[in-house]
């Protein structure tokens, strides 16, 4: 039981700090980026985001449905 545990914060360890580091990188790079002014939303960032999102997803509940 104590190995499925652990198995299972390390799966919550790694989707947290998957989801969060883009982020935490991308509120450095905008922070630096709202000092010149020019602030925009790239759509391909946002459109691999939810795709990278939706992989997830689909891999956690293969994972749960198994």
């Amino acid at each position: 039981m104590s190995s499925l545990t652990a198995r299972l914060a390390l799966l919550a360890y790694l989707l947290l700090a998957t989801l969060l580091h883009p982020c935490l990188c991308h509120a450095t790079a905008a922070a630096a980026a709202r000092g010149a002014g020019n602030w925009r939303v790239d759509s391909k960032s946002v459109d691999q985001g939810v795709a990278y999102v939706l992989i997830l997803l689909a891999l956690f509940v293969t994972y749960i449905v198994h």
